[in-house]
């Protein structure tokens, strides 16, 4: 075979849809994947069916063997078959008793070239995998939209809260004027909460906090990990990502590029809209770091400044302290 034929095969295979029934306690479930989406992706669907959280799932399928537990692992070179049945291992997250101190595991950030950036958000393979995460996730709304207002999207770990210190009481993990500054930025943008972690998690640090509550501000959608798309760089390999398209295709009439700004440890999850992205400095260490850490204070003026604009996308949010120190200079 060609290699010209052979490059045809292979497309042809990643982009068909295949339809594997996956067998858990006692039911069948049907999945439907595409030969691009990853062992991961896999996972993610399953748990939507399922409620079993990817990390709590054990695979099985005839004469594959422990290709099943590498994540990274793209359908297309397991050799699946939609009349064969998978059968899955695992307790649905409903039926665990959640720890209030339970953190999840986070992996360490890492920078990704601009150019290979670029590249990864215009990547076709990447946009069909965000087409079909806009089709297959429902956003629930807590609140309304507010016509008019921008969209602020926060990560949760290490953004809020330090989730791996201890302590007695959860609010003392809190990262400082947390609600002070929610209470700010409410006034100018809609609030959005986005977690690489379960909805369950989500919903108990968040209301262990006095988030979801607040009379001052309110939340108007949470988001959970099954809401992120996997990504393959040629640089760092395979991770998972928080695509923004997913939200403004769910709201078009309210957001855009234009109005939405995310705050979030962790740099890679803003890779598919880089020009929407601020990395925040990682609230760690609490006990030794609560009394002098004043980003969130810094940010809330940051937020305040460039709530006039009308558009966000042309700004550089890497540079955000010196589009703060510039304008009180113009002040004083």
């Amino acid at each position: 075979m060609s290699s010209s034929v052979s490059a045809v095969a292979v497309s042809a295979l990643t982009e068909e849809e295949l339809t594997l029934t996956v067998k858990w306690s006692g039911k069948e479930y049907t999945v439907r994947v595409c030969g691009d989406d990853t062992l991961g992706e896999l996972k993610r669907r399953i748990c939507e069916a399922t409620k079993v959280l990817p990390k709590r799932q054990k695979l099985l399928y005839p004469k594959v063997g422990s290709k099943l537990t590498d994540d990274s692992l793209l359908l297309s070179q397991i050799p699946l078959k939609s009349s064969l049945k998978m059968t899955m291992i695992g307790t649905a997250e409903d039926d665990i008793i959640v720890d209030p101190m339970e953190a999840p595991e986070i992996v360490d950030d890492f920078e990704i070239g601009q150019d290979e950036v670029v590249d990864l958000k215009d990547k076709e393979v990447n946009k069909q995998k965000l087409n079909r995460r806009i089709k297959h996730y429902k956003i629930e709304l807590r609140n309304p939209c507010r016509q008019g207002k921008k969209l602020l999207v926060l990560d949760i770990d290490y953004t809020l809260f330090d989730h791996r210190s201890t302590a007695e009481n959860p609010l003392e993990l809190m990262r400082p004027y947390l609600h002070e500054f929610l209470s700010a930025a409410y006034a100018e943008y809609d609030i959005m909460i986005w977690s690489a972690t379960s909805m369950k998690w989500v919903e108990l640090k968040m209301g262990q906090l006095g988030v979801l509550n607040n009379p001052n501000y309110k939340i108007t959608a949470l988001l959970d990990h099954m809401a992120m798309i996997t990504i393959q760089s040629d640089t760092r390999g395979v991770f998972d990502c928080k695509p923004l398209g997913l939200i403004w295709a769910h709201f078009p009439e309210y957001y855009s590029p234009k109005n939405t700004i995310m705050f979030d440890d962790l740099r890679r999850n803003f890779v598919m809209n880089p020009q929407n992205g601020l990395s925040i400095k990682p609230f760690k260490r609490c006990h030794a770091n609560r009394e002098s850490d004043q980003e969130l204070v810094k940010l809330t003026q940051y937020l305040l400044d460039i709530a006039r604009l009308d558009d966000l996308s042309t700004l550089d949010h890497k540079n955000w302290e010196s589009f703060a120190n510039v304008k009180r200079r113009r002040h004083d």
